[in-house]
């Protein structure tokens, strides 16, 4: 089975599983005339509706919980996720213009940046990863020490044997890249099931965590 033919089954659950959570809200997060101390910036799977997505929202409220006393805002990439994967360079532009724009704007504004399944894909390449999807824009490398964390959930990246951890000098350190076992998407697995837990498996409290510590220390 290809990789494109499994990711196109795994979505199309994941869109499926997207549609039965409606408890789980979908818009998109705008950017706001205030500056906050940190802002969450993440991209969403394929085929989720726009905005944050089934993880992008639980993992901006984990990280508000974790960070009590600052202000923490959120922005949801505006791309297509479309399930061909060819709009993860586009993405991984938005992701970069967005941050330097707010960078510009709010001097003192740090950020929690990541991507769920092709969103994990627009992240690697906004940190400047190559990878099989396309290219795109980067964030500017004097802006790396503002961005605090990167949270990936269910990388395709790493069917490539690389993680953001191995792949870039940079960023390596910040990152926290998730994968399932059994995640066809990113571990090369069977089950596509895998690759619909990290929203109830403990992963964003995790990534959250993580995240947190960093924004705290560093």
């Amino acid at each position: 089975m290809s990789v494109l033919l499994t990711v196109r089954r795994v979505v199309t659950a994941v869109a499926l599983t997207a549609t039965g959570l409606t408890g789980i809200a979908f818009a998109a997060s705008p950017a706001t005339a205030a500056c906050s101390d940190v802002q969450v910036v993440f991209a969403r799977g394929s085929t989720e509706a726009p905005g944050l997505g089934i993880l992008g929202r639980p993992l901006v409220s984990a990280v508000q919980q974790q960070l009590p006393g600052l202000t923490v805002d959120s922005y949801a990439v505006d791309y297509a996720a479309n399930v061909s994967q060819t709009s993860a360079g586009p993405g991984a532009t938005d992701m970069s213009d967005h941050i330097t724009e707010v960078a510009a704007r709010c001097p003192d504004t740090e950020f929690v940046i990541g991507g769920y399944s092709q969103g994990a894909s627009v992240t690697d390449i906004a940190i400047g990863i190559r990878t099989t999807l396309g290219r795109g824009g980067t964030i500017p490398e004097n802006l790396a020490p503002r961005i605090k964390a990167v949270t990936v959930f269910g990388n395709p990246l790493r069917l490539s044997r690389q993680t953001i951890n191995s792949a870039s000098q940079l960023y390596g350190r910040k990152a926290i890249d998730i994968c399932a076992t059994g995640d066809p998407v990113c571990g090369n697995g069977a089950n596509a099931a895998a690759h619909l837990r990290y929203a109830f498996d403990g992963s964003v409290t995790r990534a959250a965590q993580f995240a947190a510590n960093l924004v705290r220390t560093t």
